[in-house]
């Protein structure tokens, strides 16, 4: 059977995060052409975009989705452009239903056309975006869609509760986790040359994280723990890779603790060189916490790490229990205690036994549950189940 659908995710590759790597590897794997994927084009970046649609296998829509400053709201020509393309797309192909990554603007989108078409609307949820926005209109606005919507996707068992809290029916909702490219992220891989190029030591230690640098994240935790156990003799060094908003304030933490040389941020990471950091390290380590209603979702940067058969330490906060399982996996520790920070990171470096078993039980538990072959597949099942 041939599974069409018209799937609106303003977030694309090669824009980075979780988001856009969902949205480009499930519906490969569900179908080809015959699906339609309207999203925002990049023109900072227009090459990579071009070279990923000339070979994605689904049918990719590239339109401007910039908001307009002197327009109020200023959203409101990238709805308007959304809008006319669903429309002309779904008017002119016979779509089994409409899949909308996020509740604004892609579910407000969905639902308008669907109106129109009479076409089943199915929109993902992925936690931070229903806990950040306050109570305005915004608000309002994505839980209208979602109220509207035949089905949603959550992405762990922590956003299912936030939206039941949001008086989401509790039978409209169903739990797909995130997944990982197991043939990408996977243990074994050369990483000759990465700790070498930034003076690491081979018989040194290394913690790894990765994801925008905003204060949720705990990047400035990590950094004093390691300060911590540098002053207890600990060989240890910390590798962080992304941007974000907290550079600077990160970098003055660095100096601060005249970490200069023991901590290294490196910045954008090339897509290939991710699976080798994760490989290299002796840890994984992102001790997330809720900041002003601001937390994580699931955490797909801890899966992707057990996929390379490490060690994950996560913090407590959010839907991290969904991809770290505690005392197995790694630990999910209370971020706001630097003391439990700098034990789980302790008790994993000096333990290389239980460090292999983490190791060993992530990589194992990914096979079974988070290849993106197994997230197609409850995909399908619930698009064959709205019917």
């Amino acid at each position: 059977m041939v599974t069409r659908l018209l799937v609106l995710t303003e977030l694309f590759l090669p824009t980075k995060g979780g988001t856009a790597v969902w949205a480009a590897e499930v519906y490969k794997r569900i179908g080809g052409k015959e699906i339609h994927i309207v999203t925002a084009d990049v023109p900072d970046d227009a090459s990579a975009a071009a070279e990923i649609d000339s070979v994605h296998p689904n049918s990719i829509h590239r339109i401007d989705l910039c908001r307009v400053p002197w327009l109020k709201p200023e959203s409101l020509a990238m709805y308007v452009r959304f809008f006319f393309i669903s429309m002309r797309l779904v008017l002119t192909h016979h779509f089994d239903a409409i899949h909308a990554f996020r509740a604004l603007p892609e579910g407000l989108v969905a639902w308008a056309v669907a109106r129109l078409t009479f076409k089943p609307v199915v929109i993902y949820a992925h936690g931070e975006e229903l806990t950040t926005w306050g109570r305005g209109g915004k608000y309002k606005a994505m839980c209208f869609a979602l109220r509207h919507a035949n089905h949603i996707v959550a992405n762990s068992e922590h956003t299912r509760d936030t939206l039941l809290g949001m008086g989401i029916d509790p039978g409209h909702i169903s739990i797909i986790y995130p997944g990982v490219d197991v043939s990408v992220f996977r243990p074994g891989l050369d990483v000759s040359g990465l700790r070498q190029s930034l003076g690491i030591a081979p018989n040194d230690k290394l913690v790894f994280s990765v994801g925008r640098l905003s204060r949720r994240k705990g990047f400035d935790q990590v950094i004093r723990a390691i300060a911590q156990l540098r002053t207890e003799n600990v060989p240890v060094h910390y590798v962080m890779a992304g941007i974000g908003e907290d550079e600077d304030y990160l970098d003055g933490l660095i100096q601060e603790h005249n970490l200069q040389g023991v901590v290294h941020r490196l910045g954008r990471v090339a897509t290939e060189d991710l699976p080798r950091w994760m490989n290299a390290c002796d840890v994984f380590a992102m001790p997330n916490r809720e900041i002003n209603g601001d937390n994580e979702g699931f955490g797909m940067v801890f899966i992707e790490a057990s996929a390379c058969g490490k060690p994950v330490i996560a913090g407590a906060a959010g839907g991290t229990g969904a991809a770290v399982v505690e005392g197995v996996t790694g630990y999910r520790v209370d971020a706001e205690r630097l003391e439990a920070v700098v034990d789980s990171i302790t008790r994993v470096l000096k333990d290389p036994a239980l460090a292999e078993s983490f190791g060993l039980a992530g990589y194992q538990r990914v096979g079974r549950e988070f290849s993106w072959e197994r997230v197609a597949e409850k995909t399908s099942l619930l698009q064959r189940e709205l019917g």
